[in-house]
């Protein structure tokens, strides 16, 4: 079952788990979960477990932070609602690219990031397993790319050819944090 209730994250998850997990779509009807806790593990494990209960069935969950060094790894846990609470994938994306300036990191190397996933599994009889995927990378100066989503169209891996994951397609699943999450739970629920 997936906690998720970004429809973005989870066409993403389901690309990444075709054929390896059957990933049944979130409960209707079930609430929001507050995401309310200091970490993003602690946040994986509020939404499964909310959908765990609610379904009586396994559930599976993520939680995903962008850490950029020159703002002390902020937005972080709050890299959804940098903004503000109802703030719009460009909100944040835009307050990202005023603070690097206002802190003065205008230069690449003053712009080191990475994505951080956190993919939790609950079962109905309390265990859990838990995953990472992670990719580092630079803020670009500007947004590049009509691809993706949150902040896709900055987020500059190092592993690839100097395109945004907005300007990657699908191929960013092989390299991005999630892609690396899910794959990790893949073989995680193998062994």
């Amino acid at each position: 079952m997936c906690a998720s209730a970004n429809p973005d994250k989870v066409a993403e998850m389901a690309l990444v788990l075709d054929g390896l997990v059957d990933l049944l779509p979130r409960p209707a009807g079930l609430a929001d979960v507050v995401e309310d806790a200091p970490d993003l593990e602690g946040n994986a494990r509020l939404k499964a477990v909310a959908v765990c209960r609610a379904a009586g069935a396994a559930a599976v969950s993520d939680d995903t932070g962008l850490e950029v060094d020159a703002l002390d790894g902020a937005p972080g846990v709050y890299s959804a609602r940098y903004a503000g609470e109802d703030a719009t994938y460009q909100d944040n994306v835009d307050k990202l690219l005023r603070e690097l300036e206002r802190v003065g990191a205008m230069e690449p190397a003053d712009r080191t990031a990475r994505f951080r996933t956190v993919v939790m599994v609950v079962r109905p009889d309390g265990t859990e397993l838990a995953v990472e995927g992670v990719v580092e990378g630079v803020i670009a100066a500007a947004p590049r790319g009509d691809g993706g989503f949150g902040y896709d169209p900055v987020f500059v891996p190092v592993e690839a050819d100097g395109r945004s994951f907005a300007e990657m397609g699908d191929e960013k699943h092989d390299i991005s944090h999630r892609g690396r999450g899910f794959r990790a739970l893949a073989a995680a629920l193998a062994d």
